[in-house]
């Protein structure tokens, strides 16, 4: 919010948070590109659900919690 409010240079804030001053310019670049969805009508957008990703994520979820508790029987 200090990069957008002009609260000292790019340099002088990335010095101060200890970030690379490139992120400061992605967060401020991503705030004004976003910010007008706030005010749009229509509120959010329902997200995209792609089913077979979630059944094979859920397939994988699976497998994983089997191998955990055959490691914990050991």
């Amino acid at each position: 919010l200090e990069a957008l409010k002009g609260e000292g240079t790019v340099s002088e804030l990335a010095s101060r948070f200890d970030v690379h001053p490139t992120m400061i310019n992605q967060w401020k670049r991503a705030l004004l590109d976003g910010a007008s969805g706030v005010f749009e009508r229509g509120g959010r957008k329902a997200p995209v659900i792609d089913e077979d990703q979630v059944r094979d994520l859920h397939a994988k979820r699976g497998e994983m919690a089997v191998a955990n508790s055959f490691l914990k029987e050991r």
